[in-house]
């Protein structure tokens, strides 16, 4: 097994684009860690050059101690799961999980072993004497993975692995996917753009935006400390609310302000210094939908926070329901849209004008130029 050590990565196409800049990071050892980020930002590139498929233009790259810039994609040991699985079709399953040790002189012996053994770990062994097009699509991807694990490489590559899935089965292998790396105890990467496969399977998640990485860290700690408004918006379904608003002081106490609506920031928000040059000027608040209470209690308990807003649409979704609402914004003109994540038996219907309560604990406040967070 091992670590991978990224040092400065940079990838520069003819013509003067450049996919990925200033790439830093160290991946430990049997980590799972997730490149995440919109369509175009370069993390299949950055994938692809820890696979040799690309070369690196500037930078080093390590996987444990071995410098591998120059080292052939075959003696990398690394195994890669693309995807559109890749599969023979004139051969077996048994043959299309095999042929990478035949052509390495694997013994007959060894080759049974290793691949009975994957298709157990994979519930595949009985499709073993099927060709791909008898199989499903969670079948081909599962046979995809066996190939990559009867090589038993330091490093697993998968791209975009899940995307040719439907939405149970996705699921369904998100699930398989993180016990097959426990069981393996081996180090992943792994690139989509789906943040919830990144927030359910990673240890730790890479944001990325036009080549440059945004944050790297824990699931839980990118959807609680963004730390600009991209990654913020990236993390969470629905994405976070993004209010233009402006801070005003009284005596000690912090308010957000925006149209006829002014919260009050809890003091430990308020006195916060990192605040103190921001008063008077406009921010961006960040709530997360689930932020935004309709229950009486919380409207009565955080009443330094509640704004009236009226419900444009009503979305159920069975466990709970989405209140597209808006309200009073700091432009006259237009109204502020809000997404709100209620209960079930929420009784709001669209039309209606309601109150709601912002849990202004839980909120984050951006500079409205570079867009980075100033308080959590």
């Amino acid at each position: 097994m091992a670590s991978l050590s990224f040092k400065h990565i940079y990838k520069k196409y003819p013509g003067g684009v450049t996919a990925v800049s200033d790439f830093c990071l160290e991946v430990k050892d049997k980590e799972f860690i997730i490149f995440v980020g919109p369509s175009g930002c370069g993390k299949s590139t950055t994938l692809r050059m820890i696979a040799g498929l690309e070369e690196i233009t500037e930078g080093e790259l390590f996987i444990g101690d071995r410098l591998i810039n120059d080292v052939a994609p075959k003696d990398r040991d690394i195994a890669m799961v693309f995807q559109n699985y890749a599969l023979y079709p004139h051969m077996t399953v048994f043959d299309n999980m095999a042929f990478g040790l035949k052509l390495r002189k694997v013994p007959k012996e060894t080759i049974k072993r290793k691949v009975e053994e994957a298709a157990r770990i994979l519930d595949i062994a009985h499709l073993l004497d099927r060709r791909p097009k008898a199989l499903s699509g969670g079948q081909k991807q599962r046979v995809a993975l066996g190939r990559a694990i009867v090589r038993e490489p330091k490093v697993f590559l998968l791209d975009e692995p899940l995307s040719n899935l439907d939405a149970k089965l996705r699921a369904a292998m998100r699930t398989e996917l993180t016990k097959i790396h426990q069981r393996l105890g081996t180090t992943f990467v792994y690139v989509t753009h789906d943040q919830v496969e990144a927030m359910t399977m990673a240890t730790r998640i890479v944001v990325m935006k036009d080549g440059l990485i945004q944050q790297v860290d824990t699931p839980q700690n990118l959807y609680d400390y963004p730390a600009n408004t991209f990654v913020a918006g990236f993390i969470g379904t629905p994405q976070m609310n993004f209010i233009d608003a402006t801070l005003k002081k009284d005596g000690s106490d912090v308010y957000i302000v925006f149209g006829k609506n002014e919260i009050k920031l809890p003091a430990e928000k308020a006195q916060d210094p990192a605040l103190a040059d921001y008063i008077g000027k406009e921010v961006i608040v960040g709530v997360r939908p689930e932020c935004l209470k309709d229950e009486p209690l919380a409207i009565s308990t955080m009443a330094d926070s509640v704004i009236d807003a009226h419900v444009d649409v009503t979305e159920l979704m069975g466990a709970e329901i989405y209140l597209y609402v808006s309200t009073d914004g700091i432009d006259p003109s237009a109204p502020q849209n809000l997404i709100a994540r209620v209960s079930p038996r929420a009784v709001a219907r669209t039309g209606d004008d309601i109150k709601l309560a912002i849990d202004v604990q839980r909120i984050h406040i951006f500079d409205k130029d570079t867009e980075m967070c100033i308080v959590h």
